[in-house]
């Protein structure tokens, strides 16, 4: 259920950033926060773009992720600290999210 209200969440994003003439980076971008905030990243980290003050996992704004890192964390986790969202999120979600954090947090890869 909560993949199916993700998804539509995001879905509705895309729509209302198109509709407002956004370029797809910003719509990629609107998918990756609606994202992160619905898969409940801001409780373990920090993002500024998101609004998120969380100290129990990195803050993301001083780790800077490239999106390949933050995509393969998101993927895999990190055992014992973090958990796996492969099979928890869409393949399209992971890919949202990391590129999401990477351009918020500027890293290595952003634009």
């Amino acid at each position: 259920m909560r993949r199916v209200a993700t998804g539509v969440a995001a879905a509705g994003l895309l729509l209302l950033a198109s509709a407002c003439g956004n370029d797809a980076g910003s719509a990629s971008s609107g998918e990756g926060k609606a994202v992160f905030t619905s898969a409940g990243c801001g409780n373990c980290h920090t993002l500024r773009d998101a609004g998120t003050t969380a100290t129990v996992g990195p803050d993301l704004d001083e780790r800077k992720p490239s999106a390949e890192k933050a995509e393969a964390v998101v993927r895999v986790g990190i055992q014992g600290t973090m958990p796996a969202f492969e099979g928890q999120l869409s393949d399209d979600e992971i890919e949202a999210v990391a590129a999401y954090v990477s351009e918020s947090a500027g890293g290595a890869d952003a634009g």
